[in-house]
């Protein structure tokens, strides 16, 4: 069952009108044909209020007793057997009565929106949870009743009722909102024009932003992915560290400030991977951020700045929290850090740099080390550079008065930058110390001491250690980026393939594996799943696994004959062979069999549905041909079957005007049977597509009196305003006549009493355009398609309103005759279906 439409009249005070708008609306529904009731309305003892209550049926509330007095509530039960199309139920935070069937009055609406049934409520902007305190600090007065806000934020269509404070006050004192004797005590203390002009800016802001749901919902469906600035937006940079609870706080107060306000949390992780927060102080920086209504988001970027300002003004951000420096003053010194470069770089962004605890602990933490070489590379290194420099320099000594100092150093370079690129930093600081005491005990005058004499000397070894030094640290940053950077690549590359493998298709499931085997650089890559129930033996039982998909070589063919396995669940297995697989790289790998699973459950869904779709159209047409025959065929056939077997009853004497009704009886119900089954034979030729048409030059105005005078008695019902001078058509005129009266027809059924149905006919573009306009209660726009199927019937909840075969054998005929069939709203309310056909001209005659 479809669930009803809620829609929710919001009011920034009492008085302003939220319930005499709802009763106008409910007048204007009943007049367009709409089945109204009224669930339970409360006009406060306000006369224009209760005028606009007479005449709506009204369900009778139900009363319960509490504490020696009788209460009237809601009876959800008699709305739901009533089963109206609308109704009312004002007062939606109202709380019932205890002992009442819920809590809560929006409780009572869930069940009658679950029964299908739409309901108009109201509510004011102070008995919404989230602003429930400060309506209480502005008005002095604290509001018990409160409503979630998603209550309201899921309503279909939230409308304000909005009035100018002044306007309000007016009101009040012409007593149409409060009694004489409550007049001066209520302007004098809550609707003072301070408090009403508040409450209005709030009931404002709180439509705004679900005027911004909307707008962000409309701009994703329409693909629109410009920037249209429209709010105030608060972005606060997390860097993963202690201080960040502090700093989502702050930047959450600042948002408070401006009603409506975003609150956007982010981390920047660096492009090299180096950088990085505490996983678990973003975990919980994350809930806190969420808790307090924002988003959480990450992005990389080399240069944190920039990155940062990129995202904030990709947002729209109006305003950027960030935190004080960490880092100690030395540091400062030679950087200006990001704080500093992010607000040089803002621009029209406000930059607030929030001060923390972790401020006065800059420089006492010691950096985590990160060693981007691996051990035997770095045990290598170690070995360069304790055993390297004293055999470079046993080679040099017999040479050592053959090459000046700047050679020697240069050698001794030479080597310190071949430990670096083995060893990383660390083993070539070493031989670069080590190297800079051989060159002075050795080649540096005077010869065996730890001393030097010349100052160019001393310049060119100081020189050679900050060189090596240099070369060391850059060596290692860069090895270290390399291997970041090839792993980033590769997790990248994992993840578009997991992202992606949707769009493959029945591939998806062969392309996963195809990919894997490429990506580990394995021989085979096959998926397994059990046959029978499991065993701690299946392991290494061929015989109970079955091979899904395989890529690449020879599969295996049980868990134990695969090099790596990764168990997905009890049956599905996924089995590599070729070599060993990294731990490091086993997350990716179970990444890659989950999405497998996935996509394997998805083709046999898809497998599984398109084996069932052909069954499930035949069911429902063979269940709704039932229905439609159960009903269709046999109340014509019993009226003229009774009205035969009358004529032939001999017992009785028919007068001659009772012999005239039993015939025209018998008549009518032939020929409502023969209607019947034309159309049932027509449906079954056109969706077999042989149907025939001849189409020939027609005019509308022509065929528009015999298609109403086939209407019979609602023949008096339908107007026709055909213009003169309208061109021919290309149609067939007997299809195009039974087109006609089916749409008329169908519109009369639905058509308020009093009310004609009109034809209206217009050229344009080459085409006439015939219109049959009703004033009934219409199609919700997301069901215009659906009229349209065999069977059909909108709305009806039994089996004794037609076959439902109108409208699809109007559209199937219309098609027929190359034109088009397709239902439009009516101005101010009702149904308009335009049938579209070719004009004749000589080139499109057959």
């Amino acid at each position: 069952m479809t669930r009803g439409r809620l829609r929710v009249y919001l009011g920034a005070a009492p008085g302003v009108g939220k319930t005499y708008a709802m009763l106008s609306e409910a007048r204007r529904a009943r007049e367009r044909g709409r089945d109204v009731v009224v669930g339970l309305v409360e006009t406060h003892g306000r006369p224009r209020t209760a005028e606009l209550l007479e005449g709506l049926e009204i369900v009778p509330r139900r009363s319960m007793s509490h504490r020696g007095a009788v209460f009237t509530e809601l009876d959800v039960e008699a709305v739901i057997r009533r089963a109206p199309m609308i109704a009312l139920i004002d007062e939606l935070a109202h709380t019932n009565v205890p002992g009442s069937r819920n809590v809560k009055r929006w409780q009572d609406i869930d069940e009658v929106l679950d029964a299908g049934i739409d309901v108009i409520s109201t509510v004011n902007i102070q008995h919404l949870e989230s602003v429930n305190d400060v309506v209480q600090e502005i008005t002095g007065v604290p509001q018990r009743e409160t409503v979630p806000d998603e209550v309201v934020r899921r309503a279909d269509q939230v409308e304000l009722v909005d009035m100018s404070p002044e306007a309000l006050r007016r009101r009040m004192s012409h007593g149409n909102v409060y009694a004489p004797e409550k007049l001066d005590a209520a302007l004098a203390n809550y609707f003072r024009v301070g408090n009403l002009t508040a409450l209005r800016e709030l009931a404002l802001l709180w439509v705004a932003g679900k005027v911004d749901d909307q707008l962000d919902r409309y701009r994703a469906e329409h693909g629109i992915a410009g920037t249209w600035e429209t709010r105030e937006r608060v972005v606060v940079a997390l860097t993963g560290g202690p201080e960040g609870d502090t700093l989502v706080r702050r930047a959450a107060r600042i948002a408070a400030r401006n009603k409506g306000a975003d609150l956007i949390a982010v981390h920047v992780t660096s492009a090299d991977g180096l950088a990085g927060g505490d996983p678990a102080h973003l975990a919980r920086q994350r809930t806190l951020v969420e808790s307090m209504g924002g988003t959480y988001h990450q992005v990389v970027g080399h240069d944190i700045p920039r990155a940062l300002l990129d995202f904030a003004r990709g947002v729209n951000a109006t305003q950027l929290v960030l935190g004080a420096s960490r880092r100690g003053r030395l540091a400062q010194i030679f950087s200006r850090g990001v704080g500093v470069t992010t607000t040089a770089l803002s621009g029209s962004i406000d930059v607030h740099m929030i001060t923390h605890a972790e401020v006065s602990r800059a420089g006492t933490r010691r950096p985590r080390s990160r060693a981007a070489l691996t051990r035997r590379r770095r045990l290598a290194g170690w070995i360069m550079a304790v055993a390297g420099m004293p055999a470079l320099t046993a080679l040099m000594l017999p040479f050592a008065g053959m090459l000046a100092l700047p050679s020697e150093i240069l050698l001794f370079l030479l080597v310190v930058v071949g430990v670096a690129l083995v060893g990383g930093m660390w083993p070539a600081l070493t031989a670069a110390v080590g190297g800079s005491l051989l060159l002075n005990w050795f080649f540096t005058p005077p010869s065996g001491q730890f001393t030097v004499y010349d100052p160019q000397n001393f310049l060119a070894l100081t020189v050679f250690v900050l060189v090596a030094a240099a070369v060391s640290v850059i060596v290692d940053l860069a090895a270290r980026r390399t291997r970041e950077a090839a792993r980033a690549g590769a997790e990248a590359e994992l993840l578009s393939t997991l992202a992606g493998h949707v769009l493959r298709g029945q591939a998806a499931v062969p392309s996963l594996l195809a990919r894997m085997r490429e990506t580990f650089g394995l021989g085979s890559v096959t998926l397994l799943e059990r046959l029978g129930r499991p065993s701690p033996e299946d392991r290494s039982e061929p015989g109970a696994w079955r091979i899904v998909a395989t890529s690449g070589g020879a599969p295996a063919t049980c868990p134990d004959t695969a090099d790596t396995d990764v168990v997905i669940d009890d049956d599905l297995v996924l089995a590599a062979r070729g070599r060993l697989t990294e731990a490091a790289d086993r997350r990716a790998l179970e990444a890659f069999a989950a999405e497998t699973a996935v996509a394997l459950r998805q083709e046999r869904l898809q497998e599984e549905l398109d084996r069932a779709k052909p069954l499930a159209v035949v069911d429902r047409m063979r269940t709704a041909l039932l229905a439609a025959v159960s009903h269709d065929l046999r109340t014509p056939l019993a009226a003229a079957k009774a009205a035969v077997e009358s004529l032939g009853n001999t017992d009785v004497d028919w007068s001659e005007r009772d012999r005239v009704e039993l015939l025209a009886t018998a008549e009518e119900s032939l020929e409502r049977l023969e209607r019947l089954v034309v159309n049932l034979l027509d449906m079954s030729r056109l969706q077999a597509g042989v149907l025939g048409a001849d189409l020939q030059p027609v005019l509308v105005e022509e065929v528009l009196p015999r298609a109403i005078d086939d209407l019979g008695p609602v023949r008096d019902e339908v107007e026709g305003d055909i213009p003169a001078g309208l061109p021919e058509v290309l149609a067939d005129p007997a299809l195009l006549e039974r087109v006609l009266v089916n749409l008329m027809a169908n519109a009369a059924r639905f058509s308020p009493p009093g009310e004609h149905v009109l034809i209206t006919a217009s050229q344009y573009a080459g085409q006439v355009e015939i219109r049959v306009i009703d004033r009934g209660p219409g199609i919700p726009p997301e069901a215009h398609d659906r009229v349209f199927l065999p069977f059909q019937r909108l709305g009806d909840r039994d089996n004794h309103s037609g076959v439902g075969l109108g409208l699809a054998l109007s559209r199937g005929l219309a098609e027929a005759m190359g034109g088009t069939l397709v239902p439009d709203e009516t101005p101010g309310g009702g149904l308009t279906m335009i049938l579209t056909l070719p004009v004749a001209t000589e080139e499109g005659l057959p």
